[in-house]
């Protein structure tokens, strides 16, 4: 009884504590709406503080530690005592995060929490494939519960804010970024996109006050995806027609699933850094798409605007930042030291901070960080959750459903369970810490299993690892460059011997974790150091080779892709990298894999992409040189989009329309017959591909419209069907109007973009 007691005076005494801080601050009243609170709080703000809300700092200092003393750290604390810092990024783990956010609530005036952001870009410590892998299972479920389980580890380390998805459409292996996004195509783009937000974010914004969710941010809008010669902070110069067809529509997804912020680009578009393109930000996010979350800029990018030459100064580079409408400013240190005497002296209207600050404080509202500032800080949580089994079983799972086999001549693949001798060659078969990718900036090094350790776990093969040679000269990390080993020979020798007294070979090459990413870019996609020397050595002695390859953009491979038997796209698949890997070589896992990215001949087709348009030579009709060709190689890819083998063999017949001529904003109905016609149970990803035929503004080639996921056991056959409507049939105009045209179309439906049934009907 006594415990009842304290148990109620206790809650009483939280209620009479809630009453009195509404009663102090109105805005702290649960019983309001959200538009009502920030009502109630804008008004009690200073202009200061206003801007404060628009200023996020990186983490600058331990602060379970002593105070700064001196220099840039020592201001930005005294900002966020006095209210004058509305985000922090990169600060993590519980403690960190209870000890910041305690100053921000308890030591300043009007105790707004503080939203914490961190780049949660496929996994926080136990981590997923790359975004680019992910793309590559199709899976759009995988991929959600992916996103999930991120912002599940990240919220329990005190995160409530992602800077991901990336959804930036990019064609240019060349651009270290891809890896980050799903791809060359818009429409599978969209498609991952909305579930990666509806992943960290939970079905409804509602869903956001939860502890398990975190709010995530469509980057980098707009255009970065198509910098000059996969340049990295390049200047993009596209079409209206690319804008809107291609570049916009994963960004549109999100909003549509509720993203709650928006990340800006480093690049120019039409001339117009991003950061202060009021046309993106204003016109069309904010105004046709009436997006009410928050735009981020990106890291520095408002000062970055001095640069590119587009403001004169500071205070001009702030001006027009706000103006565009880009409301926080990461780590420029502009708007808190510029925005209040631009407003005080009448060059940006007060009324654009107000509307940025509501827009911060709606989403701050939405996590529930006023109702309980602490609600990510529970370090019980956060050791049941980080680095779970279930986590890693999740992770598991992505990673092999994320593998393409590219190749599999002479039934090398899979691998027999017993009685064979395996050669495993390569320094990245042994290597624990560049499967994790790039971006893994909360993991622990050297913590992924490594493909040995994932093929010792088959014990009836004798195994023996060679690694012929290193593939670095010194240690990679994410702010050096990768310097790689091109003289060190002295172990080959032993990887031939190796080869030789083998039934196969298992060769583990490609490029290293941190060679792809931000800052990465590349004029060169062959393997990179010695590996293709040693890919051929090894060949001339044993030709039985399976090549993995672990990379996070599309490589030139011809050599590989002519003599190779089996090659197997294994990108950087993170913690559960090894076992993924073991079980798809040995069979226990079919992969169902197909490429989001084209694979070139040679990087001199590069940019090279599916949806293609047909130029007015497409062809050799006439038997001479005046045609749209290379006079060196093919113009096709090495491996188009939409590729990918099974273990299996997937038959397709019968494809049918429900008729022939539709009327516009008719449904088309699509059915195909797909049969599993080989030895394994498989799934197969059908694709439905379009071409208008004749348009207002020419239209690609083919286009992506639908997929479909579907598991088949052998000798099973099922019809998969498609709807396409208005949606699926138009496009976007130079001046940003859908239209759907009269006209026939082709249809497409296969297992790649480059094959496949067709059958075509007509538009009324």
């Amino acid at each position: 009884m006594k415990n009842k007691k304290i148990i109620i005076i206790g809650v009483l005494s939280l209620f009479t504590v809630g009453n009195m801080n509404a009663q102090k601050k109105p805005y702290l009243d649960k019983n309001k709406t959200i538009e009502q609170r920030i009502d109630l709080l804008l008004p009690l703000m200073t202009l200061e503080e206003k801007v404060g809300q628009m200023n996020q700092y990186n983490g600058f200092w331990d602060v379970t530690g002593p105070a700064p003393k001196g220099g840039t750290a020592e201001l930005k604390y005294e900002h966020l005592r006095k209210g004058l810092v509305g985000s922090m990024l990169t600060v993590r783990g519980v403690k960190e995060v209870r000890a910041v956010q305690k100053i921000a609530v308890e030591e300043t005036r009007l105790g707004i929490p503080l939203i914490i952001g961190f780049d949660v870009i496929h996994g926080y410590k136990t981590l997923s494939p790359i975004p680019l892998a992910e793309a590559a299972s199709w899976d759009l479920e995988a991929i959600k519960k992916s996103a999930a389980i991120a912002a599940d580890e990240a919220s329990a380390s005190g995160i409530n804010w992602t800077f991901g998805p990336n959804v930036d459409v990019a064609n240019d292996a060349r651009w270290g970024r891809v890896m980050e996004g799903a791809g060359e195509d818009p429409y599978l783009g969209s498609k991952v996109g909305y579930a990666r937000v509806k992943g960290f974010q939970g079905e409804t914004v509602a869903d956001l006050a939860k502890v398990n969710t975190i709010a995530a941010c469509a980057k980098h809008f707009a255009a970065y995806g198509y910098v000059e010669a996969g340049l990295e902070y390049n200047i993009v110069d596209i079409s209206n027609s690319k804008l809107y067809n291609s570049v916009l529509p994963p960004f549109e997804s999100t909003v549509e699933a509720g993203v709650r912020t928006f990340m800006n680009s480093f690049n120019t578009l039409n001339g117009v850094p991003a950061t202060g393109n009021a046309f993106l930000q204003r016109d069309i996010l904010k105004g046709k798409w009436k997006f009410d979350g928050f735009v981020i800029s990106d890291y520095a990018s408002i000062r970055e605007m001095i640069a590119h030459g587009y403001a004169k100064d500071e205070a001009d580079a702030t001006a027009k930042a706000v103006i565009a409408g880009s409301d926080m400013d990461m780590e420029s240190y502009l708007y808190v030291a510029k925005l209040v005497d631009l407003v005080k002296s009448g060059k940006v209207k007060e009324a654009l901070v107000d509307d940025a600050v509501r827009r911060i404080l709606r989403v701050k509202f939405e996590l529930g960080l006023f109702d309980d500032p602490y609600r990510y800080c529970d370090e019980k949580r956060e050791k049941e959750v980080v680095g779970s089994k279930a986590n890693n079983d999740g992770v598991l799972d992505m990673a092999k459903k994320s593998i393409v086999l590219l190749k599999n001549e002479k039934n090398l693949l899979p691998l027999k369970k017993s009685g064979q001798k395996i050669a495993l060659i390569g320094a990245l078969a042994n290597d624990k810490n560049s499967p994790l990718g790039s971006w893994r900036i909360a993991a622990d090094d050297n913590t992924a299993v490594s493909v040995l350790e994932g093929m010792q776990q088959y014990k009836d093969n004798q195994l023996v690892f060679e690694k012929g040679a290193d593939l670095l000269k010194q240690k990679a990390t994410f702010l050096t460059e990768t310097v790689f080993n091109t003289t060190d020979k002295s172990g080959f020798e032993a990887a031939k011997t190796a080869a030789k007294n083998a039934d196969v070979v298992v060769m583990v090459l490609g490029e290293y974790g941190f060679q792809s990413g931000e800052g990465r870019s590349r004029t060169d996609l062959n393997l990179p150091g010695l590996q293709q020397e040693l890919l051929e050595e090894i060949y001339k002695v044993n030709p039985n080779v399976v090549l993995v390859l672990n990379n996070g953009r599309p490589l030139s491979i011809p050599w590989a892709a002519e003599n190779v038997p089996a090659i197997v796209e294994a990108w950087h698949l993170g913690t559960q990298t090894g076992n993924a890997v073991a079980q798809v070589l040995y069979g226990d896992y079919n992969p169902s894999g197909k490429l989001p990215m084209s694979f070139p001949r040679n990087v001199g087709q590069v940019p090279i992409y599916y949806n293609k348009y047909s130029t007015g030579r497409p062809t050799d009709s006439d038997k001479n040189v005046f045609w749209s060709h290379y006079m060196d190689v093919e113009k096709t890819p090495q491996f188009p989009f939409g590729f990918g083998l099974s273990y299996t063999k997937f038959d397709y017949k019968n494809l049918k329309l429900n008729k022939t001529a539709f009327a516009k904003g008719e449904k088309v109905q699509v059915s195909v017959e797909v049969t599993n016609s080989g030895n394994y149970d498989g799934k197969e990803v059908v694709q439905l591909y379009i071409h208008d035929e004749f348009a207002s503004i020419v239209r690609p080639i083919k286009e992506l419209k639908g997929f479909e996921l579907v598991n088949l056991k052998k000798g099973e056959t099922k019809t998969v069907s498609f709807t396409l409507s208005d949606k699926e049939l138009g496009f976007y105009d130079n001046e940003g109007k859908y239209l759907v045209e009269p006209g026939t179309f082709k249809i497409m439906v296969g297992g790649s973009s480059d094959k496949g049934l067709q059958d075509g009907f007509e538009l009324k």
